[in-house]
């Protein structure tokens, strides 16, 4: 076959026709200009950029016979260059490492390296998609590595360089090779073209760079599909490419589809854009391809809303830039970067997902309801401007007088007492009536939560206090006015409460917890009972569950009058002397028992050592 594809015509045969590279290949020629040659390197980089075609321009400028030593650029047209760019020279050998990849083959490779090379001046193994070698066969290569013969030199080229060993890498230079930028693509491909007596339209060729995505050798090969692909009009030398033609043949749509698309999504039109899909799809259109380009565009028309639509990150042509800048003045960098996460999510999970279409169209249709999400500091600047957040009468409400949400039933309220929020069915204006916001009704929610249900109760001295039981499942819209409190409750003693909570947990079966009350330290400020035991804080909430939290509120409560919170803290000190505890009944609770089992030597080395508690105490005597 006399017919050779672009990529094989055009492949570079100088470090000076490497397109990219620079870096590379003027640090190679440096190298060989001051005779500071390695036996061993690594290129690594994406497919399709030049690693493999260095390593032979390399081998060409060491075994060049155009002098006596090695040159910075090979001639091109000595035995040697000749042979090693049509792959039959002796001392160059090539090895496709995907397929000999085991240990045999790298110690045939070692054994052959002894010897001096046939003709040239150095042998050279070049290893292509070296990181698919087995770590035995590099085990086996690392000693030729570590202490090479003088005429041997390795080059390894590898698209995953994190897969060759750390000691096979640390023994070679690593050459970094780029992705090739957009315009030098394009500029190669105009080049080419010419050459080729081809008519490119600047669309089509940024079309076959973009389908490069930095490779060059993947541009070139979809060029010469694409020249197969275009008919020749009468009168003209060659081909003409135009755009149109080559994404129909890459399968891709045009930059118009996009925009409309956007366009869409910009007014919320769920019905226009699955019809654009469902046109899209009738025509043949891949979904995943449709998703890849879409993100493609939202990642460009980003750039092109923060850097500016002349920005050097936007790796396209000049028309695209128009339209993805016309894009970007529709949404702001919030709505665009939303979207792009949206079709990324959604891109990643087309490739594994059985009905694609749907799932396009289900990302689709995110991007319109995301398109109508309003920022949450947009959101509260206007409500705080409309006078939508309530502002509080007071700093904070006492506890008594929180509203409560509804009632079992009615209770007797004071006629001067006033809620202060307005009542829903009253006859306000517009003006003077507030809309509770989400973030008070959730903190309402809270203290509601947190506080016990209570019935209508009576205090110590017989009086009705205005406490009712309250239920939560209301919606907050239902806030009654205040309740009142009568205007004087008796004072309490501590040593009264702590009786009265024993006595009671005592009745409820709660020794534990009534063990705990006794012996701790007790503090009455106001609403709130500072209990200090001498537990650790975890200890503490074992002892002490949800339940008997609820009923010591509920019995403060009603011996107190008023509504009591109770806070518990370790680190106190056992109260000293006995404490009255009643019995229920069977010796249980008793508390001259637990008194002299608390005193017990045995039982309070036990405390000691292991941290024991007392629980029961059964009085043996009482049994008998």
């Amino acid at each position: 076959m006399s017919y050779q594809v672009l990529a094989r015509k055009y492949r570079p045969q100088k470090f000076s026709d490497v397109i990219g590279q620079e870096h590379v290949t003027r640090t190679l020629q440096n190298a060989i200009t001051q005779e500071r040659i390695a036996h061993g390197y690594i290129f690594s980089g994406h497919r399709g950029i030049g690693k493999t075609t260095v390593a032979r321009i390399l081998a060409m400028a060491l075994n060049c016979r155009s002098t006596e030593k090695p040159v910075p650029e090979p001639c091109g047209v000595c035995d040697s260059c000749q042979e090693i760019r049509a792959g039959s020279s002796i001392d160059v050998i090539e090895i496709d490492a995907a397929t000999n990849r085991g240990i045999d083959e790298i110690r045939e490779l070692r054994d052959a390296a002894r010897y001096r090379p046939a003709r040239d001046r150095y042998k050279i193994y070049i290893l292509d998609e070296a990181h698919q070698i087995t770590d035995a066969a590099f085990n086996a290569l690392l000693k030729t590595l570590e202490e090479p013969p003088s005429h041997i030199v390795f080059m390894m080229a590898t698209t995953q360089p994190e897969d060759i060993p750390q000691t096979i890498r640390s023994r070679c230079q690593h050459f970094s090779f780029h992705a090739v930028r957009f315009d030098e693509i394009v500029r190669q491909l105009r080049d080419l073209a010419t050459q080729e007596n081809i008519k490119a339209e600047d669309d089509a060729l940024a079309a076959l760079a973009e389908a490069g995505d930095g490779s060059m050798r993947d541009a070139l090969s979809i060029m010469d599909q694409a020249i197969a692909c275009c008919a020749v009009f009468e009168g003209a030398s060659g081909a003409v490419l135009t755009a149109l033609q080559v994404r129909g043949l890459m399968g891709t749509v045009s930059s118009d589809v996009l925009v409309q698309t956007m366009e869409c999504v910009h007014r919320s039109s769920s019905e226009e854009l699955l019809k654009l899909l469902d046109r899209l799809m009738t025509e043949g259109q891949s979904p995943s391809h449709f998703a890849k380009q879409l993100v493609r565009f939202l990642r460009n028309a980003l750039v092109a809303k923060v850097a500016g639509e002349e920005s050097p990150l936007l790796q396209i042509s000049s028309d695209e830039r128009k339209k993805v800048a016309s894009t970007a003045a529709l949404f702001s960098e919030e709505d665009l970067t939303r979207f792009l996460n949206i079709i990324l999510r959604t891109h990643d999970e087309l490739g594994y997902r059985q009905e694609q279409r749907f799932h396009l169209e289900l990302g689709m249709l995110k991007m319109v309801h995301a398109s109508r999400l309003l920022p949450l500091e947009e959101f509260l600047s206007q409500n705080a401007s409309r006078g939508a957040m309530p502002v509080l009468q007071t700093a904070r409400a006492p506890l008594a007088t929180v509203p409560r949400i509804a009632e079992v039933r009615p209770a007797p309220i004071s006629s001067g007492s006033r809620s202060p929020f307005p009542s829903s069915s009253g006859g306000a204006s517009p003006q003077t009536q507030q809309r509770v916001s989400p973030f008070e009704a959730d903190r309402l929610r809270k203290v509601r939560n947190s506080e016990p249900e209570m019935s209508i109760v009576e205090s110590i001295d017989g009086s009705t206090a205005a406490y009712k039981v309250i239920s939560t499942a209301t919606a907050i819209e239902e806030v009654p006015e205040a309740v009142a409190v009568p205007a004087s409750v008796p004072e309490v003693s501590v040593e009264k409460l702590r009786s009265a909570l024993v006595s009671m947990l005592e009745a409820q079966n709660q020794d534990t917890a009534a063990d705990l009350l006794a012996r701790g330290e007790w503090e009455l400020t106001g609403n709130q009972i500072n209990l200090r035991v001498p537990l650790s804080e975890r200890v503490i909430d074992l002892s002490i569950g949800a339940e008997a939290k609820r009923l010591l509120i509920q019995e403060a409560s009603r011996v107190c009058g008023r509504l009591m919170k109770l806070n518990f803290s370790g680190g106190g000190t056992a109260r000293n002397g006995p404490v009255e505890r009643v019995t229920n009944g069977n010796g249980k609770g008793s508390g001259v028992a637990r008194q002299r089992a608390a005193e017990d030597p045995i039982v309070r080395r036990m405390q000691e050592k292991f941290g024991a508690e007392v629980r029961t105490v059964v009085d043996l005597r009482q049994k008998n």
